[in-house]
């Protein structure tokens, strides 16, 4: 439950800064949908260098670092 709790208050944290920056991209002429899928896969790039930083480190087995992928 403290995870839950942390994540929350990580998102409060970012939330300014993230729409002000999606509010800066759309200011210099793109779309709203062009910049919320921009963040997204920026956000999704920066979660696979963390895990793969986290495996390679050998903090996470990489069997279970497998086991949670999704295919397809």
């Amino acid at each position: 439950m403290a995870d839950m709790k942390q994540n929350l208050t990580c998102r409060q944290a970012l939330a300014s800064a993230f729409q002000a920056l999606s509010d800066e991209a759309v200011k210099a002429g793109w779309s709203e949908g062009d910049v919320a899928l921009a963040l997204a896969e920026l956000a999704e790039e920066r979660v696979i260098e963390i895990t793969a930083k986290v495996i390679m480190e050998g903090s996470i087995h990489p069997q279970f670092a497998a086991a949670g992928r999704h295919t397809g």
